[in-house]
């Protein structure tokens, strides 16, 4: 039970101060947490991201997704490929140069964050930690996807 109660608590720490930074440094600039990580994603894509992309990269749902980009749109952060039968199904979402500005700006955000959260942590730490968190979300899905069987 103990290293049960580690994980856990050690992981909603994480997760609830992550979003409180994000709330905050989003908020500064007129937008939601839930917007870092699409803008993070877009920016780092040369030819755009479809909707069904950014779900498997921000692992969101299709809905939460949708409702992300159409907030960015409004916002004039992005704007869509033109695509030959008029719909957005399928069509990639892309940065304008207002939303290539601002995410900018999030990548300072997420550098200043990761630095501070690092503090005191060796490169050798650091790689080990990222090994062992990514191996441990792999089991955790494994055993999940035993549940759905």
């Amino acid at each position: 039970m103990e290293r049960f109660e580690k994980l856990t608590n050690g992981v909603s720490r994480i997760y609830k101060n992550i979003l409180k930074i994000k709330k905050s440094r989003m908020d500064s600039i007129g937008l939601k947490g839930t917007h870092v990580m699409c803008l993070h994603y877009l920016s780092i894509s040369k030819d755009g991201l479809t909707a069904t992309q950014l779900c498997e990269k921000c692992y969101e749902d299709k809905a939460g997704i949708s409702r992300i980009l159409s907030e960015l749109e409004e916002k004039e952060l992005i704007f869509f490929e033109q695509n030959h039968n008029g719909k957005r199904y399928r069509t990639k979402a892309c940065l304008s140069e207002k939303g290539k500005e601002t995410a900018k700006s999030v990548a300072g955000f997420i550098e200043e964050a990761t630095k501070e959260a690092g503090k005191g942590i060796s490169d050798v730490e650091r790689k080990i930690f990222y090994e062992v968190l990514n191996r441990i979300a792999d089991n955790l899905t494994d055993v999940c996807r035993n549940l759905e069987n």
